[in-house]
Formats: structure tokens, C-alpha cells, sequence
């Protein structure tokens, strides 16, 4: 039996109404929200409002219309640095970032942006005082991530967002790895805008994602077009949503996000992390018996996200990823990740590492097996 350990990428399988409801979704609605007064479109825009209604009720956000659908956390993050951002304006960021985020903040520096890279630890962590060391009087956006998807170290993003408040600097923060995974309250992470997809730890189809954007930020469409509203303007409507939402919904996968995100309020996000931790650790464990193994970022005892990366000494890690895919059926994600920079800072450029992330459906027995399979492959 095939067993999934790349929940990191997409989580996989989804919670069963996941399918129910986008099936049920395309063949019974099947239409563009606010495209018209019919009933079925009406249902369709009814799908759209609920989502936002679930996301908001997951991440703590008292006004749904501040969440942006998006088509990933590549697009929403796009979305934010180019739509924030202006020649003359300082940005720092962090070498952990995935090239989501990276290479949006990368092309603005070549258009007047001053951009600085305060360095994570050997684990990936970053801490308060690396974020503190590298604002100026002209920092205006701090953009990072909350959760490594290289290390799975979690970031103290609570604590950044209250010094950045005190000094009116704008929060942007990666939620990629987090966002359902580990518990989040925005208001209390003093985050200005948080970007996540809706097919990880959110447990949504692929091709869906959002952005959060606090009450009072301004910021510039990416894609201007028809909305649904407003149609007498020429110009792009000013009102959240609509303002950030130009073309045709995919509402079957939007339909997918509601469940997605539905499951893991009756299911409990704290629930979710105990569960996932519970088999990292006992990853980590059975990786560390194992002579040549090195794992970063292996203390069990830090705060982590359910993400484990690790070298076998002497064999590439594409050769591990063909051999458990081959010969135990088992998935893992190999090489950078992404997130080369954060692979430079951890010491692991270029060759990379194995990446191993449970998910909500793994099991204690699935880590089992893995674990022999890394046994027989790193046998002399």
C-alpha cells in the first residue's frame, strides 16, 4: 500500500466531503458567482460568501470580506509585495523564504526597492533580534515566513508583529505551512496581510489560496478586469473583495477550500498539530537510530511544523526519493525545495535534503514502515 509523506507540497488525501462538495458543486451549480440574478448563480456567489465566512472563523478574522480568493500562495503573495511596494520603500526579509516569496521581493529590488536578508540560524529559525538588527528608519514592510518549509522551524511571528506595530511597520507573513496546521489568530500575531494556499494544511484542492489584508492597508490590484459589480465604471472598484477579484471564480475548488476548511474547524486545528508533531517526533526519533542520518533541526523539544528534512551521508537524495518510491512506494520531496536560499544558510546547498511532512491522515504505522525502508537503503 502506498504511503504519502509530502504533505508539505499538497496534502494528500483530503477529507472525504472535500470531494462531496466539489463534485456536488460543478454538476449542480456549476456557474459564475455575481454574474447574474438567476438562482444558480446566486448559489454560486453563496459558496463564495461561506468560504469567507469559514476561513475568517479558522484564522480569526472578524471581517471576511478583508480575505482575497486567490488561485495560490504564490498568486497572494505576488499580490501583496508588488501591490505594497514602491521605488525608495525598505523591505526585510529572511533566507528561509521559498521562492514564492523571494523572487516577487528579488524583482523589486531591481525596480527601486531596498531589500535586506536577515539570515536564519542552522536550524532555520529566526529570531527577534536578526529581524530587529536589520530595520532603518526606511524599513516599511518586514515579509516572511512563518513556518520553514525546508526545517519546519516556526518563527516567533507573534512577537515580531508586536515590535513592527510599535514602530508602524507593515507585516506581511507567509502562512504557506502554517495555515492549518498550527493554530492562528491574525489580530493577535499582529499580521497585516498573511498569504496562504488552500491545497496544504488547509486541506483544499489545488488552484485555490488567499490573502488576508488589515482594515486601512492600501494596496494595488495585480489583475484589473470585469468583477461582477460596478460595471458602469471604467475603473477598478475600490471595495474589498471585488477590488482584488477580477475574472470568473473557480468555485468547484473555492466549494472544495469551504470543506477543506470546514473540516478542520469541527476537527480542531490544535488537534491537527498535536497529531502531526506526535509523528514527527517519532520521525525524527527513528531517523536519529539510524548511523549516517543527519536531521536538521532534530531538538524535539523546539516549537515545529510537521516538516523534517535530513542527509544520508554519501548518497544524494535524489537517488533516497527514487529508491523509496521504487522499491516502498513510499512518497517524500527531495532536493531544495524551492527554497535554495534557505538550503545556503542551513549548509545543505546544493545537493539538498529529504523532506519528510505527515499529515492529518498519516499514521503512527506509516512512519513505521518509513522508518524501515531508511534502514535498508542506508545499510552498508
Amino acid at each position: 500500500m502506498s504511503i504519502y509523506l509530502d504533505n508539505a507540497a499538497t496534502t494528500f488525501p483530503k477529507p472525504e466531503n472535500v470531494y462531496i462538495e466539489m463534485d456536488r458543486v460543478i454538476r449542480t451549480v456549476g456557474v459564475s458567482p455575481s454574474r447574474g440574478g438567476y438562482r444558480q448563480s446566486l448559489d454560486a456567489s453563496r459558496i463564495l460568501f461561506e468560504t469567507r465566512e469559514s476561513l475568517a472563523t479558522l484564522l480569526g478574522v472578524a471581517d471576511s470580506s478583508r480575505l482575497i480568493i486567490t488561485h495560490s500562495a504564490t498568486e497572494s503573495l505576488n499580490l501583496a509585495v508588488k501591490g505594497f511596494l514602491k521605488p525608495g520603500d525598505h523591505v526585510v526579509t529572511t533566507t528561509m523564504e521559498h521562492n514564492s516569496l523571494a523572487r516577487p521581493l528579488h524583482e523589486m529590488s531591481h525596480a527601486g526597492v531596498d531589500l535586506t536578508w536577515a539570515s536564519g540560524d542552522s536550524d532555520g529559525y529566526v529570531s527577534v533580534d536578526a529581524i530587529l538588527k536589520a530595520l532603518t528608519p526606511a524599513t516599511r514592510l518586514v515579509a516572511m515566513t512563518h513556518c520553514s518549509n525546508v526545517t519546519g522551524a516556526i518563527n516567533p511571528a507573534e512577537e515580531i508583529g508586536a515590535v513592527l506595530k510599535e514602530r508602524g511597520i507593515t507585516f506581511l507573513l507567509d502562512a504557506s505551512q502554517s495555515a492549518g496546521s498550527i493554530p492562528l489568530d491574525i489580530d493577535k500575531m499582529n499580521v497585516d496581510i498573511l498569504a496562504a494556499p488552500g491545497h496544504k494544511g488547509i486541506y483544499g484542492p489545488q488552484g485555490t489560496g488567499f490573502l488576508y489584508i488589515v482594515e486601512g492597508l492600501e494596496l494595488k490590484p495585480l489583475i484589473v478586469g470585469g468583477t461582477g459589480g460596478g460595471s458602469t465604471e471604467i475603473t477598478q472598484p475600490l471595495e474589498l473583495p471585488e477590488r482584488f477579484e477580477s475574472g470568473t471564480h473557480n468555485i468547484a475548488g473555492i466549494a472544495g477550500l469551504k470543506a477543506g476548511a470546514d473540516f478542520l474547524i469541527s476537527t480542531g486545528v490544535s488537534a491537527i498539530h498535536d497529531l502531526e508533531i506526535n509523528l514527527v517526533n517519532r520521525l525524527i526519533e527513528g531517523l536519529l537510530s539510524i548511523n549516517g542520518i543527519k536531521v536538521i533541526n532534530s531538538d524535539i523539544a523546539k516549537l515545529r511544523g510537521s516538516v523534517v528534512s535530513f542527509t544520508l551521508n554519501g548518497v544524494d537524495s535524489s537517488v533516497i526519493g527514487y529508491t523509496l518510491d521504487r522499491d516502498f512506494d513510499i512518497s517524500v520531496r527531495v532536493g531544495l525545495h524551492c527554497a535554495p536560499l534557505a538550503h545556503r544558510t542551513i549548509g545543505t546547498f546544493p545537493e539538498g535534503t529529504v523532506r519528510v511532512s505527515p499529515g492529518a491522515f498519516n499514521t503512527e504505522d506509516q512512519i513505521d514502515c518509513f522508518i524501515a525502508a531508511m534502514k535498508q537503503i542506508a545499510a552498508p
